[in-house]
């Protein structure tokens, strides 16, 4: 199949290839179930549907691994990815473009606000993912539309440097810059400083961490929560789920080996609490979390190991394992209705978190 890939003209890949995506997940159960194989359970787990024929329709493209021999291979192989899943924009969204100042230069960000929405309210400053080296505004526009939209909030989502062209610290630096950025000029952004969140996924969630944890650290002003999707929080261990799940469900144990190798350099410490917050000695008084992890993922054993971590130090947090989906389900939500189900739960958390700052009328 991957040869008969090779045959489409690259412009019209993505549009070839998210047709019969698509056509695959409207079919009934059964002929869904017949392409995706029998079904997955491990741990006491079983993979949704869903998941399993996203990974059956991604093995018969040849694409089977997020890491690339370049970067920038890499990259382009998320940008034809996002092509294939995505179709036509979320709409009840208003987008804007913004440029961060930073000391290390201007950073491209987009502002999305549902466009019902014209009092001040709760902003979340997003942080995509992307083992720190692929992923973009693009990559996770959908994502960021589907927040503003459900979650009723606006959601700025932020550009930051990618390695290995800019290497640890450089993505941490700018996510901080970001977040004090949006703090400086909360009215600006149709906020308030006290209803600054920071979410991500996967690398972004490790940069909303990390956030998060220097923030409070340095007496500064802190986020009003943190939404930390499948978060990667220590790059020290390689934990069980890194043998259990680290082959053939999309973000694979090589890949989370390129990623950081990319990012830190053969030689960093990677105890360093901006890229291993989980080992920090004292979590007290972060700002209240969402830990959102899945059954079928790598890293899901240090992000709950997070969770039980934040709760032991007296942070409110709401720890929630989705046991039968994937890593990167979130930019998957119009591939099928079991990632969409996932998002809205999350989404509602978001809404429900943010609300605890927000003075009722």
């Amino acid at each position: 199949m991957s040869k008969v890939v090779e045959l489409i003209p690259p412009k019209l890949r993505p549009r070839v290839l998210g047709a019969g995506l698509h056509a695959a997940f409207a079919l009934p159960r059964p002929l869904r179930r017949l392409i995706a194989g029998a079904p997955l359970r491990l741990d006491g787990q079983e993979l949704s549907l869903d998941a399993q024929l996203l990974l059956a329709m991604q093995k018969l493209t040849g694409s089977t691994r997020l890491s690339a021999d370049t970067p920038e291979l890499a990259r382009e192989q998320m940008t034809q990815s996002s092509g294939i899943v995505n179709r036509a924009p979320l709409t009840g969204v208003a987008v804007g473009e913004r440029s961060i100042p930073t000391p290390n230069g201007e950073l491209a960000a987009r502002l999305y606000r549902p466009q019902e929405l014209t009092e001040h309210s709760p902003l979340l400053v997003f942080f995509h993912g992307g083992g720190w080296v692929i992923g973009d505004l693009d990559s996770h526009d959908d994502l960021c539309r589907y927040f503003a939209k459900t979650a009723g909030v606006r959601v700025l989502s932020v550009d930051y440097r990618l390695a290995p062209e800019a290497r640890f610290p450089a993505a941490f630096d700018d996510a901080l810059a970001a977040f004090r950025y949006a703090v400086d000029k909360a009215g600006e952004l149709g906020t308030r400083p006290d209803l600054i969140a920071v979410g991500g996924d996967s690398a972004g969630g490790n940069l909303a961490a990390a956030v998060s944890y220097h923030t409070t650290r340095q007496a500064e002003r802190a986020p009003a929560f943190q939404l930390l999707m499948y978060p990667a929080v220590d790059a020290s261990v390689r934990r069980r789920s890194r043998e259990l799940f680290g082959d053939g469900l999309l973000l694979t144990d090589g890949d989370m080996t390129w990623f950081l190798d990319q990012y830190t350099g053969p030689a960093l410490d990677r105890t360093d609490l901006r890229l291993s917050v989980l080992l920090a000695e004292d979590l007290s008084g972060l700002p209240p979390a969402h830990v959102v992890t899945v059954g079928f993922d790598p890293l899901r054993d240090e992000g709950e190991e997070y969770a039980r971590r934040l709760a032991e130090a007296g942070v409110p947090v709401v720890a929630r394992r989705f046991d039968d989906l994937i890593h990167g389900f979130g930019n998957l939500r119009q591939a099928g209705t079991r990632f969409n189900e996932a998002l809205s739960e999350i989404a509602g958390t978001l809404r429900a978190g943010l609300s605890l700052n927000t003075p009722t009328k």
